[in-house]
């Protein structure tokens, strides 16, 4: 049965190639690669050539994220707008090169008349993964009130930052925030490791269990997701409980 859908998905594609007059090397794409070839010409040939065109860049993009940022810089050079220089740093952001999406940020705040929500939040992320624990409890601190902060992972970064620099209470505040249940299990992991520091074990291993108890419950891509959080959790209560 598959054999003959094939066949006829080759034989749609053949005619589709005539009638539009498309260049003969496809033929040869689609008989000898077989299904694969039927898909690689209704992709680029038969769906709408734009949508096409943004698959190959994105792919393009995926494998090369150097000739992203290289688009991204000339289109604002083209135009300096707001949301090309977002778009730039974005890209930086993305390849990790935090030390160049931050300037980028820091001056689309300063063409804003307001904060914005976005690039304060993008601007918290850099600034942690540099270990600048003073400009993320800084900027946090300009968005904390806003009513997406608290549904944000921004807090959890607040929370390791004041941590880093010794405001414990505060830290821990913003850190239980993110203790959800059936959510967030890197961090809630890493606020259980947190309160074990703190001397406050029991309380550190309701989470412990709370999570173990959970991932009994998970799909099967999550379980592959947050498999390496499952083993520590395990591994920690294992220890708890020997100790």
């Amino acid at each position: 049965m598959v054999y003959y859908l094939i066949i006829a998905l080759q034989v749609f594609c053949v005619y589709h190639l005539y009638k539009n007059r498309r260049p003969y090397y496809w033929i040869f794409v689609i008989i000898f690669l077989s299904l694969i070839g039927c898909i690689i010409y209704l992709i680029t040939q038969v769906y709408n050539k734009r949508d096409a065109e943004k698959i190959t860049s994105e792919i393009t993009h995926i494998i090369n994220p150097t000739k992203k940022i290289n688009d991204l810089e000339k289109q604002l050079q083209f135009s300096e707008s707001y949301q090309n220089r977002v778009n730039l740093a974005d890209a930086y952001l993305e390849i990790k090169d935090y030390n160049s999406a931050i300037p980028h940020y820091l001056e689309a705040l300063e063409g804003n008349m307001q904060n914005d929500f976005y690039v304060i939040i993008q601007l918290i992320k850099a600034y942690f993964n540099i270990e600048n624990y003073k400009n993320v409890v800084l900027y946090a601190e300009k968005i904390k009130e806003h009513s997406e902060f608290k549904k944000s992972k921004s807090q959890f970064l607040y929370g390791l930052a004041l941590e880093k620099l010794g405001e414990f209470e505060a830290a821990e505040t913003n850190l239980r925030a993110i203790d959800i249940r059936y959510s967030f299990y890197n961090e809630r992991l890493v606020l259980a490791k947190f309160l074990i520091s703190r001397q406050k074990e029991a309380e550190a291993k309701d989470i412990l269990e709370e999570i173990q108890t959970e991932s009994q419950h998970m799909t099967k891509p999550n379980k592959r997701l947050f498999k390496a959080t499952i083993q520590d959790v395990e591994k920690l209560l294992t220890t708890m409980n020997n100790s």
